[in-house]
């Protein structure tokens, strides 16, 4: 009986680790990677990490990916060596138990991980049910479309971290303390900035707390809720739109290897070459003259200070 192509390439990696290629705590080949260097579907690509991650060989880690678990060569020896029989044999077995125990918060908990470790492109029903080890059109029952998943998965992370229970005093610090809360939300879950939509906003309870906490912080002001909700839109699209730099970021980070600081020293030649050719004096005059970095942190931090400056301006002689 012939091997499946999932099969053999996870004998393959499992070869790899137990040759000393792959080694405790190595990334293994992502989805996308297996589709590229195997030349196999998507979907045979997430079975092959999937069973890998079943059987012991690997584990995913947040903000890393699927890397090798901590594991001896025996272990990697023995998966590889098991039946195609066998191993079918257990993953129905698998199966039919995970589907048994699925709940909705166990997939979109799950969705929640591949995301942070991967990326939100690497979400989908299928790869989902394959880390469950459950059909993939028993997600269905549980949620009901990836729209339905995403709502969900915004909804669980923004709850994640509450707003106290007693306010501070004062608009300004109020609005402080909701900026960074959704800081650090976005720094903790990159994918979470760009699924977030302006215009056709999703009804996430939590996320709607972010909003009745923006709109609660002028209660001692004379203000109209108009001009309250144009204030939460305005503090809440500065906030996201720095943070939507970090999914890109992450992905880069994965795809090359390098860090942001490494990237650009690998650019510095080239960079300096271009902007000492004379056509751009002031920029040419800057680079030259300021220690900048594009730390996200700092940006952050220099356009809340800012942000909430002009407010207070507006409030003490521009207001309505």
């Amino acid at each position: 009986m012939s091997v499946p192509p999932y099969q053999r390439i996870a004998d393959q990696i499992r070869h790899r680790i137990a040759t000393g290629e792959l080694q405790p705590g190595h990334r293994v080949p992502s989805a996308r990677a297996i589709t590229r260097e195997w030349g196999v579907a998507l979907a045979t690509a997430t079975k092959v990490l999937a069973v890998l991650q079943q059987d012991g060989v690997v584990t995913v880690v947040p903000g890393i990916g699927t890397i090798v678990a901590n594991i001896d060569g025996a272990l990697a020896n023995t998966a590889a060596s098991n039946s195609e029989t066998t191993n079918a044999a257990a993953s129905r077995a698998s199966a039919r138990r995970s589907e048994g125990e699925l709940t909705r918060d166990k997939i979109v908990r799950k969705a929640v991980e591949i995301a942070d470790a991967e990326g939100m492109n690497e979400v989908s029903m299928r790869r989902i049910a394959a880390e469950l080890g459950a059909a993939t059109m028993s997600l269905y029952r549980y949620v009901p479309s990836k729209d339905d998943l995403i709502l969900h998965m915004i909804d669980i992370v923004m709850g994640e971290d509450n707003f106290p229970p007693e306010r501070p005093a004062g608009w300004r610090a109020q609005l402080e303390l909701a900026a960074r809360l959704q800081w650090r939300l976005f720094h903790r879950h990159p994918w979470l900035a760009p699924v977030l939509s302006l215009t056709r906003p999703q009804l996430a309870p939590n996320a709607l707390q972010h909003t009745e906490w923006i709109l609660g912080a002028f209660d001692d002001e004379d203000l109209d809720m108009l001009t309250r909700m144009l204030i939460h839109i305005t503090m809440f699209s500065f906030v996201r739109g720095i943070a939507t730099a970090f999914e890109p970021e992450q992905e880069a980070q994965r795809e090359t290897g390098l860090t942001e600081d490494e990237w650009m020293q690998t650019q510095e030649q080239a960079f300096h070459d271009f902007v000492s050719a004379g056509h751009l004096k002031r920029f040419f005059e800057f680079t030259k003259n300021v220690d900048f970095d594009f730390d996200l942190d700092k940006l952050f931090e220099f356009g809340l200070g800012r942000m909430l400056d002009g407010l207070a301006a507006f409030l003490a002689h521009g207001k309505p």
